[in-house]
């Protein structure tokens, strides 16, 4: 497998805060890579990063395919195959389920038929609530919703920020049992996530960040069994 993505010695500074620090990571073609670590870690704006929400870094390279995308614009990054489902879901209440589905195949409309069947395969509940405004659904489904219209497009690379965030058990087992079907079906998947234990299940390698650092990476199944990171972040002792 080649490498998807490559992040080079990225920084960013949000004014005199020096957010990231130099962060090197590496997404090979048909991973999931987690990103693990404590809120205000730099993990949310190292996706931000590659997204391009946040552009011109202070210092560092984002390649995808080998192509520099550091500075390009958020909707330029998109039509090269990366999607970016962000924290707290960000659906568009007043908009139907079918609707804020459509808005994810924008510019691409000619895949919208094929690309909805897929969804409404991976997430059931979406096809029998096509008519409902996205606002009228509980938070699991806008969490499905938010994966199934970033899914749309069809994409290479999905960047996703916390899916599990504020979830009840259950579904969040049926969101990363999903995460990892989308996975199985051709879609890098590049994940910031604080449920960790959930994250590193599903995972082929992560990478742990302190302040704005990358300062632990390995297989899931070495990170898993690392004695600080069951105690920090696996809630282990």
């Amino acid at each position: 497998m080649g490498a998807l993505l490559t992040i080079e010695d990225l920084h960013y500074h949000y004014g005199a805060n020096h957010a990231l620090k130099g962060v090197q990571l590496t997404v090979a073609a048909g991973e999931i890579v987690a990103v693990l670590g404590s809120n205000g870690a730099g993990k949310t704006t190292t996706l931000r990063c590659v997204s391009g929400l946040l552009r011109r870094p202070t210092r560092g390279r984002i390649l995808f395919e080998d192509a520099n995308i550091t500075t390009r614009r958020a909707e330029r990054i998109a039509a090269t195959g990366i999607t970016h489902v962000l924290e707290g879901r960000h659906v568009f209440p007043n908009l139907t389920v079918k609707e804020n589905l459509f808005l994810g195949a924008f510019g691409k409309t000619h895949k919208f038929e094929d690309g909805l069947a897929y969804v409404y395969t991976l997430f059931p509940r979406l096809k029998e609530r096509h008519a409902q405004e996205a606002g009228t659904l509980s938070g699991g489904e806008q969490q499905m919703l938010a994966v199934g219209r970033a899914l749309m497009s069809r994409p290479k690379l999905m960047l996703m920020d916390e899916p599990s965030l504020g979830l009840a058990p259950l579904i969040v087992k049926d969101i990363f049992a999903t995460i990892k079907k989308i996975n199985h079906d051709g879609t890098t998947i590049l994940l910031v996530e604080q449920n960790s234990k959930a994250a590193l299940t599903i995972a082929h390698r992560g990478y742990v960040m302190v302040n704005g650092e990358i300062t632990l990476d390995g297989t899931a199944k070495d990170l898993i069994t690392n004695e600080s990171i069951r105690k920090y972040y696996l809630g282990e002792e």
